[in-house]
């Protein structure tokens, strides 16, 4: 009511200065008939309409004709007026935060011609704040950092709010910031809400996180105002205000003297309150040490103690060094007055281990001449424990690395001897393997190699380097040069080869000039040779060496005697086949390969007659056994079976109504057939027949239906026997049948067609 009361007196107000002491309303200019702006405060009225001001044009007379009009914003939903009177309201609550001004447009216009009495007048309407907005922070919670130890005073961070009331009427957007919580540690500028330190000496490692509440207020923070409130969670970030220290300043540690070189064999820490870079250390051994070294482990921060030379439980067992560990990076603000290293003292204790044997030498290098014979000495090998109580050790020699078996070591003793006779010429090294076992632990096991190298002696003669083909003409001269030769040698001299050339003094055809180079030309002793005297000659010639003992050897030069020409080429010379040293000559191979392709042409041809003596078979068809039979019409049964019975019943019906030709016999046409009439009274040998058949389908282990199942119920007594063809030897030889000729009349017909075969069936 308060508000509404005060409303009204503003615009009461306005308008009472309109007004003349006659009552009437005052003349303005022509486009003024009316005041151009009305001012209003920002209330809630209820249900009724809030009254806003008077329109009154001096055109209007009291009587009714004259009509008020409002265009503009607002106008008809936020605005409305009364025709009549010119009364503005406001349908509802008016927001200066959302619009603070109106601009709106007046009319009076005549009720009955609709004419404008006056003209259009603008004016505004202006909203008046009221403190009904509180101050709002952006975020509910705000996170800010100070470094530890900050001097007070320090500033942490600015936390603003805003206040949609007018900034620029009264005090209702004017802020005053307070602390709530976070006192004394912390303390906020009243007017631009900057928080500062106001404790100094905050220790991180005492305490890390602080909650801070900070309270905005308007109407510069008188009472009844309005305030909002937000959290700020502050860190104190680190600061390398604490040294490293050991918490144990003595370590001990044990190493087995098997540790690698760079093994590790322990870790100590230092501890440092602080964190990131500010708890980086660094370790290291004061005035270095031989054996050991130190070195950080940068994830842990743990110092890591390594080997720096192996470990030898026999020589010395405990070490002692000292450890220092300090920061990497420090603060110069914090640095007087603290030592930010620190000392602890390291004991090593070195524990036995049982290690394999050890050689002398590694590797063994070991000389011996070829030739050497059977058990020899070759040389020694030696190993021992190096353990303290210095266990016996055992020799032995890896055969996979001497598969011949050449050389054999003393168990006891390690001496290598040969098992055979080496040759240099076969290999000039040989690389094995010698074990060391201890005895009392045959997995502690070390191995050596052991190069042996074989000497070269002068055991192998000189001899021609290659194959000649050396020949002489006939019209050869005396001293003529007809074949330069050279000689190679498998032993290796130290002074290297040196060989002597020689033939027979004695030799009236040819003689030898050695030329000192290891070659020797062959020259003619005379002139004018022969081919029909003697086409070829062999001339001996002996190679010496110089190495100790003297090897030589004899080599036979072949001279052949040709026909030349007046410039000494070669034309033609005896045909006679010379003797190959290297194989057989190439004529002797031709005719070997002549030889075996005769042979293979005579095998052909003895294969191509074999196939053509063979016969057609009387029964072509080998895949069905079951057609594979040979019934006779006229057979009978045997001297005491004069009533045979017929053979038609084991036929196949169908069979018999198709009357098909058999495969197997000679067709009808050539010898008249003749059927007896089944005998009506033979039921015993049908159901004999089929008593078989049935036992032969439902066994189950019985041959399939294609097998021959032999029914012995033929007469007996006949002389023939059987006449089947299935018991008969398998073969495709001719088959003599003049025996059935001796069988009596009623094979007569078997007879003639086996016997008496036609001129067409012969071809």
């Amino acid at each position: 009511m308060e508000l509404n009361s005060f409303g009204m007196f503003i615009i009461f107000f306005f308008f009472s200065v309109l007004q003349a002491s006659d009552g009437r309303i005052l003349q303005r200019s022509k486009r003024g008939w009316m005041w151009n702006q009305f001012f209003l405060l920002e209330e809630y009225t209820g249900n009724d309409h809030q009254y806003v001001g008077k329109l009154h044009s001096n055109m209007d007379k009291g009587d009714g004709n004259v009509r008020y009009v409002l265009t503009g914003d607002g106008a008809g939903t936020l605005f409305l007026i009364d025709e009549k009177s010119g009364d503005i309201h406001a349908t509802k609550r008016l927001d200066r935060e959302e619009k603070a001004m109106y601009t709106l447009v007046a009319k009076v216009l005549d009720r009955t011609t609709n004419a404008e009495l006056e003209p259009d007048t603008e004016f505004n309407i202006k909203i008046h704040d009221i403190n009904d907005n509180a101050p709002k922070f952006e975020k509910e919670i705000y996170f800010a950092s100070v470094p530890e130890m900050s001097e007070v005073g320090t500033s942490v961070a600015t936390i603003t709010a805003t206040d949609a009331d007018d900034q620029t009427y009264g005090n209702s957007a004017k802020l005053v910031y307070s602390i709530l919580q976070g006192q004394p540690y912390f303390s906020v500028d009243s007017e631009n809400g900057t928080i500062k330190t106001a404790l100094p000496g905050m220790d991180r490692e005492v305490k890390e996180n602080y909650q801070v509440v900070i309270q905005a207020k308007d109407m510069a923070g008188q009472m009844g105002g309005l305030s909002g409130t937000t959290t700020v969670s502050i860190t104190l970030s680190d600061v390398n205000d604490s040294p490293p220290r050991f918490a144990n300043h003595s370590f001990r540690v044990t190493a087995v003297e098997s540790t690698e070189i760079g093994g590790a064999i322990g870790r100590i820490k230092a501890d440092d309150p602080d964190v990131g870079r500010n708890a980086e250390m660094e370790y290291s051994i004061v005035g270095g040490h031989d054996i050991f070294n130190i070195i950080t482990d940068q994830t842990t921060q743990e110092g890591v103690i390594i080997i720096k030379k192996a470990l030898d439980y026999e020589n010395k067992r405990d070490y002692e060094f000292r450890v220092e560990v300090k920061n990497t990076y420090l603060d110069a603000r914090f640095i007087h007055g603290l030592q930010f290293k620190d000392y602890a003292t390291v004991k090593v204790t070195v524990e036995d281990v049982d290690e394999p044997p050890v050689f002398t030498r590694n590797p063994y290098i070991i000389e011996v001449h070829e030739d050497t014979a059977a058990g020899s000495f070759v040389g020694v090998v030696s190993a021992r424990d190096p353990d303290a109580d210095n266990k016996p050790v055992k020799y032995s020699i890896d055969r996979h690395t001497d598969l011949e078996r050449l050389f054999n070591i003393d168990s006891v003793n390690g001496t290598i001897t040969t098992l055979k006779a080496l040759d240099r010429e076969m290999s000039k090294w040989h690389n094995i393997s010698v074990v060391a076992t201890e005895i009392n632990n045959p997995r502690q096991t070390t191995r050596v190699p052991v190069f042996i190298k074989v000497l070269d002696v002068n055991d192998n003669a000189p001899e021609f380097a290659m194959s000649y083909d050396t020949f002489v003409c006939e019209n050869v001269k005396a001293g003529q040069l007809i074949q330069t030769i050279s000689a190679v040698d498998t032993d290796e001299p130290l002074v290297g080869h040196k060989f002597v050339f020689s033939i027979s003094p004695t030799n009236p055809n040819f003689t030898i000039v050695d030329r000192e180079d290891n070659t020797a030309n062959i020259l003619t002793k005379r002139g004018g040779f022969s081919r029909r005297e003697m086409s070829m000659y062999f001339l001996p010639v002996v190679i010496s060496d110089n190495d100790y003992p003297i090897q030589s050897s004899t080599s036979t030069l072949i001279v052949r005697v040709c026909a030349c020409d007046s410039r000494g080429n070669m034309q033609t010379c005896n045909p006679e086949v010379l003797p190959f040293s290297d194989g057989l000559t190439t004529g002797a191979l031709v005719a070997i390969l002549l030889c075996v392709i005769i042979l293979l042409m005579i095998v052909v041809l003895f294969a191509a007659l074999r196939r053509q003596r063979k016969k057609e078979p009387l029964i072509i068809s080998k895949e069905d056994v079951r057609d594979n039979v040979v019934s006779y019409n006229d057979e009978g049964g045997g001297e005491e079976d004069t009533q045979a019975f017929d053979i038609g019943t084991l036929r196949n019906p169908e069979v018999m109504d198709a009357n098909k030709l058999r495969r197997d016999i000679i067709p009808e046409m050539l010898f008249p057939f003749r059927r007896t009439s089944p005998i009506k009274d033979n039921t015993d040998v049908r159901d004999f027949i089929n008593g078989r058949l049935q036992e032969n389908d439902s066994d189950p282990t019985a041959p399939p239906y294609d097998s021959l199942a032999t029914y012995a119920y033929e007469g007996s007594g006949s002389l023939a026997e059987s006449l089947s063809s299935l018991e008969s030897a398998a073969t495709e030889g001719d088959h003599d049948y003049d025996y059935l000729s001796n069988w009596g009349p009623q094979f007569k017909k078997l007879a003639e067609m086996y016997i008496g075969k036609s001129p067409d069936r012969e071809t």
